[in-house]
């Protein structure tokens, strides 16, 4: 400003213009430097991104390249994995069905094999013995017996196995010696899961060869506690010896026996059939019928004897027979009788029973007599006598039943002359447990009734004996069951012997003891089973 000064104004005017070009030259000057050196920068920074853009679709091409190899590697395999799982499944079901061929034709030859053998049994008249495993109860444990506590562990512990449905496994085992297991053969064996339909299932086939003019006994052995009533008869009810009857899936051998041959009977062709019942206990060798009734037409037992026929047969004079005419008032008339069955505690069963339970089912056929053994000719004969038969008879019979037996008011003394019968017998028998008296505890009068008891099975042990030997004398006499049981025994009935054992360590002295009865009982032929056959009807006819 000092410059200026003495100068014109033009002159001013004119040094300010110039002075705003030079610095609009030199701001121009800069900001073309500026943009050149940004244009270089941004083509700098273009090309190193279009580098980078190629480098990176270079990487992507080659991973999607290896992803699709490894795609199409993972397709493939899953491929090969689907046409090895096809060709799996096919073999698998190839094998699926051999296997099931092979087991049809197994159980095929397993049925033709249980047929023959029944077959070989009927002709050797050999005894059927069936053999069930029960399952451990909580009275299975060692309470009662001062023992130590390792061998309280081992008495919880099973000793008998199902090996299969014909074999018993037993493991023996003693302190310090080595383990032995042992087999028993039967010709069925249950293991402590199967049901009581399943047990009856194998008995029912026995039932038919009753109507076919056969005697039938099917009786349970084995020590006490091990199960043999509730086979026979099923559940117990609590503080009361009769059986209960609701729950139909437990019901035991003796009321579904029942039901079963009343439904035999109704599908039966046109004849006359009527059915009476006895009830008999042995009990310290004593036969009592428990069908008895006194003057007031209470039931009581009364003692009864056992005595042998002109025919060589065993029979109970004066025994009681109610006539029944169906299933209900047969278990009625069997619980009547187990009220009076003797049962006493002992450490091994809360109800332990101390007498040999007889219940027989006497069938009798009755037809007219010309006509015996064969379908009735004419219908309507036949529906007028049957119609006569059903109603009749059984009314004779009742009004006859103040006499202490049914025997004397038999329809057939009554109506002799016109009719002819054939009596078959299905006896149930529920025996009494053998028992070691140091572990059942027992004294006093229980302690007579175990050695009446060890006794009478010791007889029978005897009688099959002799019956194997073919010894000249069997000595049925030596109990009063033995003799009572005489002719299901000795062969004039087809016999079943269902073996009940307990499965734990504890029993297993008794369980070998009952494993050995039915070994031997299976072993004794008796000679073909006799059957009662109608008479050929008359030629002249």
């Amino acid at each position: 400003y000092q410059g200026l000064a003495g100068r014109s104004t033009n002159e001013i005017l004119q040094l300010y213009a110039a002075h705003g070009q030079q610095m609009k030259l030199q701001r121009s000057s800069v900001v073309t430097q500026l943009h050149g050196a940004i244009k270089k920068r941004l083509k700098q920074d273009l090309k190193s991104l279009h580098s980078f853009a190629l480098e990176l679709s270079k990487d992507f091409q080659r991973q999607s390249k290896t992803c699709l190899y490894q795609v199409l590697a993972a397709v493939q395999g899953i491929q090969l994995q689907n046409e090895a799982m096809q060709m799996f499944q096919i073999k698998a079901f190839d094998l699926e069905q051999s296997l099931q061929e092979v087991t049809e034709r197994y159980e095929k030859e397993k049925q033709k094999r249980k047929a023959l053998h029944n077959s070989l049994i009927e002709l050797r008249g050999n005894i059927r013995v069936h053999c069930r495993i029960r399952p451990l109860l909580p009275f299975d444990d060692a309470a009662g017996h001062s023992v130590s506590q390792d061998r309280q562990r081992n008495f919880s512990e099973k000793a008998a196995y199902a090996a299969d449905d014909e074999t018993v496994l037993v493991k023996c085992s003693r302190p310090g010696h080595a383990s032995v297991n042992k087999t028993f053969q039967f010709e069925r064996v249950y293991s402590d899961l199967e049901s009581q339909d399943a047990v009856f299932a194998d008995v029912a086939p026995l039932l038919t060869s009753l109507l076919d003019g056969y005697n039938v006994c099917i009786m349970a052995y084995g020590q006490t506690g091990s199960g043999k009533t509730y086979t026979m008869l099923g559940p117990q009810l609590e503080g009361n010896l009769a059986f209960s009857t609701e729950e139909e899936s437990e019901l035991g051998i003796i009321p579904r026996a029942t039901q079963e041959v009343f439904r035999l009977i109704s599908e039966k062709p046109p004849g006359s059939y009527w059915v009476e019942v006895s009830v008999v206990e042995v009990y310290n060798n004593e036969i009592f019928d428990l069908l008895a009734k006194d003057s007031y037409g209470g039931v009581f037992g009364v003692k009864r004897d056992v005595v042998t026929t002109r025919e060589g047969k065993s029979d109970v004079p004066l025994l009681t027979h109610e006539t029944v005419e169906n299933a209900s008032e047969f278990l009625h008339l069997v619980n009547k009788g187990l009220q009076l069955r003797v049962t006493h505690p002992t450490l091994v069963h809360a109800h332990s029973s101390r007498s040999h339970l007889v219940v027989t089912l006497t069938i009798t056929t009755v037809v007219l007599g010309d006509n015996f053994g064969t379908l009735w000719e004419d219908e309507q004969t036949s529906q007028r006598f049957n119609k006569e038969a059903f109603c009749t008879f059984p009314q004779k019979m009742r009004d006859n039943k103040s006499t202490s037996s049914s025997r004397a008011s038999s329809p057939v003394q009554l109506e002799a002359s016109q009719m002819k019968q054939v009596k078959t017998r299905l006896q149930l028998v529920d025996l009494a447990g053998s028992e070691c008296v140091g572990m059942s505890g027992v004294t006093g009068a229980a302690l007579r009734e175990t050695s009446f008891i060890n006794r009478s099975l010791s007889a029978l042990a005897d009688v099959l004996g002799a019956i194997a030997e073919q010894r000249a004398h069997v000595p049925y006499r030596n109990s009063k069951l033995t003799h009572l049981l005489q002719d299901s025994v000795g062969g004039d009935a087809k016999l079943l012997v269902m073996l009940c054992i307990s499965p734990g360590q504890k029993y297993l002295t008794e369980s070998m003891q009952s494993l050995g009865f039915g070994t031997r009982a299976r072993q004794v032929q008796r000679g073909q089973v006799k059957k009662k056959n109608f008479p050929v009807p008359s030629k002249g006819k």
